[in-house]
């Protein structure tokens, strides 16, 4: 089994898929009845993801749960190419037909969103009893 593991490469740009509002539920339920003192959720916004997403060669973004400098829980993401490698750094060729070399995007200041009274940290759409 870990030789055809090892032989079979997971394309990132297809991880992850859509799951039922249910299953949605009934999986942060779980998390918030054996957790129940932990941030609930984060909120990250759209403009941060595409920029990650532009970047040449990026085909998925890995999250990491991390302490940010106020020792608050937060994530912290970073691009990742179509072999899981960290786009912490990437080339370009300039328009003079130069490689330049380029830091990748890493990201943070997620919003816990029981932190910001704009938004709430319950998952309205489906309520499991």
């Amino acid at each position: 089994m870990m030789q055809t593991e090892l032989l079979t490469k997971r394309n990132i740009a297809t991880i992850g898929e859509e799951i039922t509002h249910e299953l949605g539920a009934e999986l942060i339920n779980n998390y918030r009845q054996a957790h129940p003192n932990d941030v609930k959720a984060h909120i990250v916004g759209k403009e941060i993801l595409s920029q990650i997403l532009a970047q040449p060669g990026c085909a998925g973004i890995q999250f990491f749960n991390a302490i940010n400098e106020f020792g608050q829980k937060t994530l912290v993401y970073v691009g990742l190419d179509q072999n899981g490698k960290q786009l912490v750094n990437y080339s370009v060729v300039t328009t003079d037909a130069q490689i330049q070399n380029e830091k990748g995007i890493v990201a943070d200041r997620a919003v816990p969103s029981g932190d910001d009274p704009c938004f709430g940290d319950d998952f309205g759409w489906f309520i499991i009893d």
